[in-house]
């Protein structure tokens, strides 16, 4: 966590991108584990000889694992807001994969503030601005709205 402030402070960080979260590989064990949990066993995320003929050059991550890793990765990031019980994922307003992440590359994510409101006692809507980076390239992997709920005593 990068810091910790109380709920009624968050809107002080509007407009703020955090640092980066720490560099995640996408190996292929990785890869082929999300194709088992979703059964999705399309041949450019399991099939490193007949994806290398495609114009990746070689396996790819699922957009939506790309997607599923942001949890993690912000976790890392996000405000360590004081007396939180939980955090709720809530949905997203926008989501683009910009560039498939080939297999072997690293990701990670950086997060801006967008807005945070609360809405009942104790329960804050925040949205965030993220953007996942590939290691060396100039496009990041992904850019997604998040929008998670954060319930503090």
């Amino acid at each position: 966590m990068s810091q910790s402030i109380k709920a009624e402070e968050l809107e002080t960080l509007i407009g703020q991108e955090s640092n980066p979260s720490s560099w995640l590989e996408i190996t292929q064990e990785r890869i082929d584990g999300f194709a088992d949990a979703t059964n999705d066993h399309q041949f450019i995320h399991v099939d490193p000889v007949k994806a290398a003929e495609t114009p990746f050059g070689a396996t790819i991550a699922h957009g939506f694992l790309t997607l599923s890793l942001l949890p993690a990765l912000t976790a890392e990031i996000s405000p360590d807001v004081e007396g939180r019980v939980m955090g709720i994922n809530y949905g997203l307003d926008k989501l683009r994969f910009v560039q498939p992440v080939k297999v072997g590359s690293r990701v990670r994510a950086r997060q801006e503030l967008l807005k945070a409101v609360e809405r009942k006692p104790g329960h804050w809507m925040i949205k965030s601005r993220v953007t996942m980076d590939i290691e060396g390239e100039e496009k990041p992997a992904m850019i997604a709205e998040t929008i998670s709920i954060i319930v503090v005593k």
